[in-house]
């Protein structure tokens, strides 16, 4: 089965997150695994974001990031497109982050929104 790679990413990694997501796949408990980005039913807005070293399916849309495949799904995909995922080191709030243009709104935790 050949990978095909989307010119035009579902969502876009600034520098800083992928260099963190490079770094978790160097690990060896994440060996041959590929970040996958995803969207489910949950959290306090209705729909939360996910984020997971997974393989690849055979529908997954992939697309290439800084150095870092990005696998998502159909249904994930129409509500990440656009997204950018940052990652912050500081102590306080720090962590990654998921800034989506498709959300109407989001709650204080960030983790989930209201598409």
């Amino acid at each position: 089965m050949s990978e095909v790679v989307r010119a035009n990413p579902v969502a876009t990694l600034t520098e800083s997150a992928a260099a963190e997501i490079r770094s978790l796949l160097a690990r060896n408990e994440n060996a041959g695994k590929t970040l996958r980005l995803y969207v489910e039913q949950g959290g306090c807005s209705g729909m939360q974001y996910g984020m997971v070293f997974d393989e690849k399916r055979e529908a997954d849309l992939v697309s290439e990031e800084r150095g870092v495949t990005v696998l998502v799904d159909a249904f994930s995909a129409q509500y990440l497109r656009g997204a950018v995922v940052d990652f912050s080191d500081v102590l306080s709030g720090g962590g990654f982050k998921i800034s989506n243009p498709n959300a109407r709104q989001s709650c204080g935790c960030g983790k989930s929104f209201e598409a």
